[in-house]
C-alpha cells in the first residue's frame, strides 16, 4: 500500500464533509453504559512524541473545546485488534494466558522496528496523525500474528472490520457539531505535513481494552520487550 497516497485520499475526502461542517458525531464516548470491549496488540509512542502531539491538539482544543481529545496515556499505535470490541465481552469469555502465550513467542523473534509520525490526515470522525514504517517488520509482525490466531482455534476476530495496514494514530473524535469548520480546516491544513519525529518500536502490549483505548478501562495483560539482535 501506497500510505501516502492512501492519507491524502482520506484527507480530501475528509476535507469535503468538513468544509460543510458535516461530521460523524461519536454518540458513545460520554456513554457510561458502553461495554464495548476487546484484545488489542498495541504500541505507544515515546514521551518525546506524545508531548509534541499534546502540543498540536491543545491548537484545536482552542478552536473546537467539545471535542474529545486523546490524553497522552491514550495515545497509540493498533498493531491488530486481535478481537475488536463488542458490546458484553469480559475476560472470563476466554483464556488470556493463551494469548499472552502465543504473542510471547511471536515477540521473541521480532526486531525493534521504527516509525515516523508525519503530518494529519482526517475521516468525518477524527483527526488522524499519519504513521509511516521505514521498514517491513511491522507488515511482517502483523503476518506472523494473522497467522497465528487463524489456526490457533481461539477467539479472534482479526480483519473482520478491515484489514489494518498503516501505522496511524487516531488523536481526535468529534463528539459535538463543529464551532468553527473553516478555523478547524485551517489548522489541519497548517499542520498536514508537519514532522511529529521518528521512533523505534522495541516493546509491545496486550491489552484489554475499550472502544478508545482510555487508560482507566484498560487491563494491561503482558507487556513484550522486542530482541535486538
Amino acid at each position: 500500500m501506497d500510505l501516502q497516497q492512501h492519507y491524502s485520499t482520506m484527507r480530501t475526502e475528509a476535507y469535503r464533509h468538513l468544509t460543510q461542517g458535516n461530521v460523524t458525531l461519536d454518540p458513545l464516548i460520554d456513554s457510561t453504559e458502553d461495554t464495548r470491549r476487546g484484545i488489542t496488540l498495541l504500541a505507544r509512542p515515546p514521551a518525546v512524541i506524545t508531548a509534541r502531539l499534546e502540543a498540536l491538539l491543545a491548537d484545536f482544543r482552542a478552536i473546537e473545546p467539545a471535542q474529545y481529545y486523546y490524553p497522552a496515556s491514550d495515545l497509540h499505535i493498533t498493531v491488530l485488534s486481535i478481537i475488536s470490541c463488542y458490546s458484553g465481552f469480559t475476560l472470563d469469555r476466554i483464556d488470556p494466558v493463551a494469548y499472552q502465550d502465543a504473542i510471547r513467542g511471536i515477540a521473541q523473534q521480532t526486531r525493534p522496528f521504527r516509525i515516523s509520525f508525519s503530518g494529519l490526515t482526517a475521516s468525518p470522525s477524527s483527526i488522524i496523525v499519519q504513521g509511516f514504517p521505514h521498514d517491513s517488520g511491522l507488515e511482517q509482525l502483523r503476518n506472523q500474528v494473522r497467522n497465528f490466531f487463524s489456526g490457533s482455534g481461539l477467539q479472534q476476530s482479526i480483519d473482520q472490520r478491515y484489514s489494518i495496514q498503516t501505522a496511524h494514530s487516531t488523536v481526535l473524535r468529534f463528539k459535538s457539531p463543529l464551532r468553527d469548520a473553516s478555523a478547524l480546516l485551517e489548522n489541519l491544513r497548517l499542520y498536514e505535513q508537519e514532522a511529529f519525529g521518528s521512533f523505534d518500536v522495541d516493546t509491545l502490549e496486550l491489552v484489554y481494552n475499550d472502544w478508545y483505548q482510555r487508560a482507566g478501562n484498560t487491563i494491561l495483560l503482558e507487556k513484550y520487550p522486542l530482541q535486538h539482535q
